[in-house]
């Protein structure tokens, strides 16, 4: 019967087209469902969070709503939820709604045994806006309204359950090299900002980032786009690269950024620094809940972003149902064996990280 009502949710969720800005329908189905179970919660804007007790600390479970728009060639209807072989297809059933109904099923089992946090108040928040703009961002507006701040959290992606407690930052570079234009024929009058931009990315292909962090191994660095030149018989003297750079712990993004600029020739401009990587030390209870509740696993670490950079100062660990690599894919899909694991595993996890934080 459990098994088929966090099955069902997950059903419900997916067949709404929730993307990105596009969540009222869905954050009003999951406010009814709530409080249907006689839940407390609170809606702001296209964000929910709801609660169990009352007391001052207070384990935040956080997942997002939305989801990105779904691609021509789907096996399925993306937001049909078609259960094949043990799977649940459709947009959003790995990331994150599957993490989101588990949450959701996890709070309302623990409300149905008569359980609470002594001293404690466990909260679920499911919010709009992760897979987009910072300002918009649902957990982020949450946080600066009326959610109270958590003392540890679990958000929720999917990680295949395993315990995630660290996650890589994006760095994003623009570099502006400049030349001067001429006739391609009279190439020695000019300087062609197209060969100074390559040897720039010369430069940085010899770069290295000594400082490796344990669990996140070495800093990236990839050249992702370029842009030069106005015709095929004109000297550039403009050319602009951007580099991905995926950092750790082991180096501020004002380091890169100064090590960056030491060793190119180009204007170096930043475009976007806002997702700093983040770690939670392995011996925080949140972390020895998590490896209670999911035996036999051991820390990890993610290079892809999510809400976690909104909850900085708090230990969190980051795990969910479904794999990240299906994330945003054609064939985007959950075991539903995971889903009904993961609603133990969260209660797991809370029941212990109570017990651990008295």
């Amino acid at each position: 019967m459990r098994e088929k009502k966090v099955l069902s949710l997950l059903d419900s969720m997916i067949r709404f087209p929730s993307l990105s800005g596009q969540e009222d329908e869905i954050c009003s189905y999951m406010q009814s469902y709530v409080d249907q179970a006689g839940i407390q919660s609170e809606r702001i804007e296209n964000s929910l969070f709801f609660w169990l007790g009352d007391g001052p600390n207070k384990l935040l479970l956080a997942s997002h709503l939305d989801v990105v728009p779904p691609s021509s060639s789907h096996p399925y209807p993306p937001f049909d939820a078609t259960r094949i072989n043990g799977k649940i297809y459709g947009r959003g059933a790995s990331d994150a709604k599957a993490s989101g109904a588990a949450m959701t099923s996890a709070l309302l089992e623990l409300a149905s045994e008569n359980w609470k946090p002594e001293e404690g108040q466990l909260i679920v928040a499911l919010t709009e806006c992760e897979e987009t703009d910072y300002e918009n961002n649902g957990l982020q507006k949450l946080l600066q309204t009326k959610l109270p701040r958590p003392q540890s959290a679990l958000v929720g992606e999917p990680t295949n359950l395993l315990p995630v407690v660290a996650q890589k930052g994006l760095l994003v570079l623009r570099l502006d090299a400049k030349g001067h234009s001429a006739h391609a024929a009279r190439h020695a009058l000019g300087e062609n900002a197209i060969l100074k931009a390559a040897d720039d990315i010369r430069r940085l292909l010899k770069l290295k980032f000594d400082r490796c962090h344990p669990i996140l191994g070495d800093t990236s660095m990839n050249v992702t786009t370029i842009q030069g030149g106005v015709a095929r018989n004109v000297i550039p003297d403009h050319c602009t690269i951007y580099l991905d750079i995926r950092s750790t712990p082991a180096y501020t993004h004002d380091e890169i950024v100064a090590t960056i600029r030491a060793a190119v020739e180009s204007e170096v401009t930043v475009h976007s620094d806002r997702i700093i990587p983040v770690c939670t030390a392995t011996d925080e209870p949140i972390v020895e809940a998590c490896l209670t509740a999911a035996p036999g696993t051991q820390p990890e670490g993610s290079p892809t972003a999510s809400d976690w950079i909104y909850l900085q100062g708090i230990p969190a660990v980051k795990i969910g149902p479904g794999s990240s690599e299906l994330s945003h894919t054609a064939n985007e899909h959950v075991d539903q064996s995971e889903v009904v694991q993961a609603v133990d595993f969260y209660k797991t996890a809370v029941k212990k990280y109570f017990s651990l934080s008295r």
